[in-house]
């Protein structure tokens, strides 16, 4: 038996590998030769330099690895010629994708994707495909990519110094993080959202994980319509929610000031606690409900068959199962009230003033670049929970056994 295998043929390097590699080179140098006042000539430069390195890389370094190294290194210099350290990290980069470019182009690896009978057409949509998605990835990424850098800045502003576009030690600095550590204006705001949150997380997964349980139950009458009013307050714009949740609260407020006798500062953290609550539940219930899709309801028959109760039976069989679900819940329920600026502003006052409140503030008072800091650790603290609902996400496909994606 024979087994016929398909075998890509070399692109033309004048014909197709080399043009593209000059279109790319273009755009980047157009976005150069934007900056030094001269667009047409930076493209025109960049095109040539581009369609050069894809030559010379291709013709005398047949190893992938070498080759863009080689260009790396090749195009590090130019840049150091031409602007200094900054250039020299900017043209790495810029040699790395131009010659990762190159070779993907004329190794054929841009038709790995897509099956051996595909059209040209089937190819050119794949692959712009893939782009318009690195774009919106790029898109999404790049405030936060200046964000970070920024929060480093020596001066107090809120752009790029001359310093600190030249790579200058001088130019970077830790003030704005060390002005963020020891303000009492921003350590106050700190503490009150690691006092709100936590609770606000409890409540909300107690709530939420009961509910979720309850509406899994397939005898539950009208349980669509239960549900559709439990998740309504991440549906419902927030500012709607945050004027409905200042006349109840309002009210709520003065029955705890005045019948329980609690004071204004309690009273006013219950009221934060609770709205945040309720903007937590629908995450906890939307996940725990996707937990229990693949929960095998024969487990809670069997142990109430030993004669297990009810609260022992969710507590030691159905609870370690659903767990990934519940703390994913929790995480999200976390990051909503720890971000949270809108229903604080209506519900809480100045002694329940939160980190985003206190952010809000800043920008609209007094612009100070400690905010770059503070965002910056708001970015590092949610990549980790993130990186922890993933880890929690695997996991609970591996105890379901799926395998994960």
């Amino acid at each position: 038996m024979t087994i016929r295998t398909s075998i890509v043929p070399t692109p033309s390097l004048a014909g197709f590998t080399l043009p593209i590699n000059a279109v790319a080179g273009a755009l980047l140098g157009y976005l150069v030769g934007t900056a030094k006042g001269n667009p047409v000539l930076g493209a025109a430069a960049g095109a040539v330099f581009a369609a050069l390195l894809a030559l010379v890389i291709l013709r005398f370094a047949p190893k992938r690895s070498l080759g863009r190294l080689a260009g790396a290194v090749i195009t590090g210099v130019v840049g150091l010629a031409l602007a200094g350290i900054a250039g020299l990290v900017f043209g790495a980069l810029v040699g790395l994708v131009l010659s990762w470019l190159a070779y993907w182009l004329h190794t054929g690896d841009y038709r790995s994707n897509v099956p051996v009978y595909a059209t040209s057409g089937d190819v050119l949509w794949s692959n712009t495909f893939r782009l318009i998605c690195g774009l919106i990835f790029f898109f999404l990424i790049a405030p936060i990519a200046v964000v970070i850098p920024l929060s480093f800045n020596a001066e107090n502003f809120f752009t790029f110094t001359p310093a600190m576009l030249a790579l200058d030690p001088d130019g970077y600095s830790l003030k704005h993080y060390q002005d963020f550590m020891t303000n009492p204006d921003w350590l106050r705001p700190l503490k009150n959202s690691f006092i709100i949150a936590p609770f606000a997380t409890i409540i909300s997964v107690s709530l939420g994980t009961l509910a979720a349980i309850g509406l899994s139950q397939s005898h539950v009458p009208g349980r669509r319509a239960i549900m559709a009013i439990l998740i309504s307050p991440m549906i419902v714009p927030l500012i709607i929610s945050a004027t409905g949740m200042f006349f109840f609260y309002s009210g709520l407020g003065v029955f705890l000031e005045d019948t329980l006798h609690f004071s204004k500062d309690l009273s006013g953290y219950i009221k934060v606690i609770l709205a945040h609550a309720v903007l937590g539940i629908p995450f906890v219930i939307i996940t725990v409900t996707a937990t229990l899709v693949g929960f095998d309801r024969s487990l809670t028959r069997a142990a109430a068959n030993m004669g297990a109760g009810p609260v022992r039976t969710f507590f030691k069989v159905q609870m370690p199962l659903i767990l990934p679900g519940v703390i994913s819940g929790g995480l999200f329920a976390f990051i909503t009230s720890f971000d949270e600026v809108v229903v604080v502003l209506f519900v809480g006052s100045a002694v329940q003033k939160t980190l985003p409140w206190q952010m809000f503030t800043g920008l609209r008072e007094q612009i100070s670049p400690t905010i770059l800091a503070v965002a910056t650790i708001l970015v590092v603290i949610s990549i980790l929970l993130l990186t922890t609902l993933e880890l929690l996400r695997r996991r609970s496909e591996r105890l379901r056994g799926m395998s994960p994606s």
